[in-house]
C-alpha cells in the first residue's frame, strides 16, 4: 500500500510514524509540505526507505497530480482550507482521500462530491482525527448500542502534563485553528434539534482520575462536525466540550471580552493592527510547545437497553510516547487517521462517495487497533443521568 501524506507537521509526522512503524503492508509513504526545513527533518528521523519527503506546495494540481496517481490513499494534514479541493483533486486521480478537517462548512463542501466520488469509485472521509474523528465515532458508537438515547455527551481535550501561566495551555496545532474553536459557533442537539451555541458557554466541571482531578469543560466549535445532524432526531441531547485546566474560560472570555479575537482593523497612535493577529502573534511565541502531554477523553450515552435505563461510558486517558518524540496530541490525532487510511487502502472500508466518518469507520476495528497501539480504552456501564 502506497500513501501520499499532505503535510509534514506535528500531525503529518504522527501518521508517518505509524503508517511506518504498524502498517506492516505499507509500501511507501511519500510527504509533502511547503517548508523545507519540515522536509529535510523528517527522512534523517525515520530513516527509512519506504519514505519519500518532498518540498511543493499542496495548492499546485500540476506538481501534484503524478503523486497522487501514484499512490492508493492521500492524506491531508495540511490547514483545513485547503481540503476541499485536495479531495476533489484525490478523486479526479481515483484514489481515497482523508482529513483531519477543521472547519465543518469546508466538510460541508467536501460531501457535496460524494457523486463524484461514487463515480470514481473511491472514498472520502473527512474529519479523521480527533475531534472531529475519534470521539464522533466513538460516540454514534454508543448511540447505535442504545435502544433509545436521551443524552451524547463528548469531552475530549489536550493537556500539558505541567501546566504553565499565562493559559495552563500547551500548543499542539495552528493557533488560527485553535482560535477558531473558540470564537465560532458550537453545533449541538437540543430537544431532538440540531442548532448552534457560543463557544465558551455552558461552563462544566469534569472529573478524572488522580493527578488531573477536576477540570473544567466547555463549549467549542468543530467537535461536533457532522455528528448532530447525523443524530438529529435520534438523540435529544448531544454536545461536545473541549477539556481544559480549571480557569482557562476564564482567560478567553476576558480575552474575548476585550476584543482581542476580532479580524476587524482598528487604528491606533502607533498604526493600524488586527487584534487576532496580534493575539495569534503573541500566543505562538509565549505557550509552550514542548513538554509532556496527555489526552483526555470521556464520552457518555444515556438511554435505554432492553427496556432498562443504562449509561453507557468511553475514558482514555493517553500520553506522549518520548521514545519516539510523539505528543499525546499527535498520537491521538494521527493514529486515527492513519489506522483509517489503512482500512481505505485495505478495503475494509467498502463505500464509495463522499460519508461523515461516523457512518463509515468501523469504531469496534478502530478501537482494537488504538489499543494495539498502547492506547488503553476504559468501558463501562452504569446508571443513566437525567440532567444535561
Amino acid at each position: 500500500m502506497k500513501y501520499l501524506l499532505l503535510g509534514a507537521g506535528i500531525q503529518g509526522t504522527a501518521i508517518a510514524f505509524d503508517l511506518l512503524e504498524h502498517a506492516p503492508d505499507t509500501g511507501g509513504v511519500t510527504i509533502v509540505d511547503i517548508r523545507e526545513r519540515a522536509v529535510e527533518r523528517l527522512e534523517p528521523r525515520f530513516n527509512d526507505p519506504r519514505l519519500r519527503c518532498v518540498q511543493g506546495d499542496v495548492s499546485d494540481e500540476a506538481f501534484l497530480r503524478p503523486l497522487i496517481e501514484a499512490c492508493d490513499v492521500v492524506v491531508s494534514a495540511v490547514n483545513y482550507w485547503h481540503n476541499h479541493d485536495l479531495a476533489r483533486a484525490a478523486i479526479e486521480g481515483g484514489k481515497h482521500f482523508i482529513d483531519l478537517g477543521g472547519n465543518n462548512d469546508i466538510v460541508a463542501r467536501e460531501l457535496e462530491l460524494d457523486g463524484h466520488a461514487r463515480e470514481r469509485g473511491v472514498t472520502v472521509i473527512p474529519d479523521c482525527g480527533l475531534s472531529p474523528g475519534l470521539t464522533c465515532i466513538l460516540g454514534y458508537h454508543l448511540v447505535d448500542q442504545l435502544d433509545t438515547c436521551d443524552a451524547l455527551r463528548l469531552r475530549a481535550g489536550g493537556l500539558p502534563v505541567q501546566p504553565r501561566p499565562p493559559l495552563d495551555y500547551q500548543l499542539e496545532f495552528s493557533v488560527p485553528g485553535l482560535l477558531n474553536e473558540y470564537i465560532e459557533p458550537a453545533l449541538v442537539v437540543r430537544d431532538g434539534r440540531a442548532r448552534t451555541v457560543p463557544s465558551l458557554s455552558e461552563l462544566e466541571t469534569v472529573h478524572f482520575p488522580a493527578p488531573y482531578g477536576e477540570l473544567e469543560a466547555f463549549q467549542t466549535s468543530g467537535g461536533t462536525s457532522t455528528l448532530p445532524r447525523t443524530l438529529e432526531g435520534r438523540v435529544r441531547h448531544l454536545d461536545y466540550k473541549t477539556i481544559r485546566y480549571r480557569g482557562h474560560c476564564d482567560h478567553l472570555r476576558l480575552l474575548y471580552g476585550l476584543g482581542m479575537f476580532s479580524s476587524t482593523e482598528i487604528e491606533t497612535d502607533a498604526g493600524s493592527f488586527k487584534p487576532r493577529h496580534v493575539l495569534e502573534t503573541l500566543l505562538e511565541r509565549t505557550l509552550p510547545t514542548e513538554g509532556d502531554d496527555v489526552v483526555l477523553v470521556l464520552i457518555e450515552a444515556d438511554g435505554t437497553a432492553g427496556g432498562e435505563p443504562v449509561q453507557r461510558s468511553l475514558r482514555i486517558i493517553a500520553g506522549n510516547d518520548r521514545r519516539h518524540a510523539l505528543s499525546a496530541m499527535a498520537r491521538m490525532t494521527g493514529y486515527p487517521a492513519s489506522i483509517i487510511a489503512q482500512m481505505l487502502a485495505r478495503g475494509d472500508i467498502a463505500a464509495p462517495g463522499a460519508h461523515p466518518q461516523e457512518l463509515v469507520v468501523p469504531a469496534d476495528r478502530l478501537l482494537a487497533e488504538l489499543e494495539r497501539r498502547g492506547v488503553e480504552v476504559e468501558r463501562w456501564d452504569g446508571a443513566a443521568s437525567v440532567e444535561v
